[in-house]
């Protein structure tokens, strides 16, 4: 592996990345970041087998190559580099960066064992505007249920029918619901339940986005499709309760509040 790449393109790639390193983990190598070098891009992967994240830097890719490196002394390091160009060689095991007078090696493993990164290849297939996806993540994620005596309350209901989704979360206590308008209509409905944690990661990738995002439901994965990277989330299995009945269809007494001034 040899290549050279921007500091500020990298630091950033290795932020997004690092949300998906594990914290406590009986794997080792989660802890690490994979790096792999090909055509005229450099690689960045993590996962904590819930979920992965992968994103792209813009690169000049000499000889190509891969090695997975510790996430937080990486991206640590880099962190604290000048603005400007970064040299990365790999010699056997050892990464080796240098940026104008600062130089660095850094042991690593190899990435062939480096858990694989799931890919959906057939599934359900949409987009949606990320503006629309982050409102709809915002207003219902914060509901899911952090005790996990009951696995599907710590999701979020999805439901995807037609030209819409339809968000749902509840912890025995609350009920939020959102409909979102898709790009892109599925040509049948399908329901999932996804993990809160990995919407509220996926939040934090959308707050620079303008472009679609898209989305590829498989049969215990999501794949969420922002501009140069990707997540993808396992699925909760079971059956999420039946929040429509709860909803009444006529009150008798409501009240308007302006949310600017609440």
């Amino acid at each position: 592996m040899r290549l050279s790449c921007l500091q500020e393109n990298l630091n950033r790639g290795l932020s997004i990345a690092a949300r998906a390193v594990a914290t406590r983990s009986t794997l080792p190598i989660t802890s690490n970041i994979l790096l792999t070098a090909e055509q005229s891009r450099l690689t960045l992967a993590a996962t904590n087998l819930e979920i992965a994240i992968s994103c792209w830097v813009g690169a000049k890719v000499e000889e190509e190559g891969s090695i997975t490196i510790p996430a937080r002394l990486l991206t640590d390091f880099v962190g604290s580099l000048p603005t400007g160009k970064i040299d990365i060689a790999l010699s056997k095991n050892v990464l080796e960066l240098k940026c104008a007078r600062t130089e660095a090696r850094i042991s690593g493993m190899v990435s062939e064992d480096f858990p694989p990164i799931p890919q959906i290849a057939d599934g359900v297939a949409t987009q949606i505007e990320p503006d629309i996806l982050k409102q709809g993540i915002s207003r219902v994620a914060f509901v899911c249920a952090s005790d996990e005596s009951r696995p599907v309350l710590t999701g979020v209901h999805a439901k995807f029918e037609g030209s819409k989704l339809v968000l749902a979360a509840a912890d025995g206590f609350r009920l939020a619901v959102q409909e979102l308008p898709i790009l892109k209509p599925v040509d049948e409905e399908i329901e999932v339940i996804i993990p809160g944690r990995a919407l509220m990661e996926l939040n934090r990738l959308l707050l620079d986005q303008e472009e679609p995002v898209g989305i590829s439901i498989g049969k215990n994965q999501i794949l969420f499709r922002p501009k140069n990277a990707e997540m993808v989330s396992q699925l909760l299995q079971g059956e999420f309760p039946r929040y429509q009945q709860l909803i009444p269809d006529s009150y008798g007494t409501r009240a308007v509040a302006s949310t600017t001034e609440t």
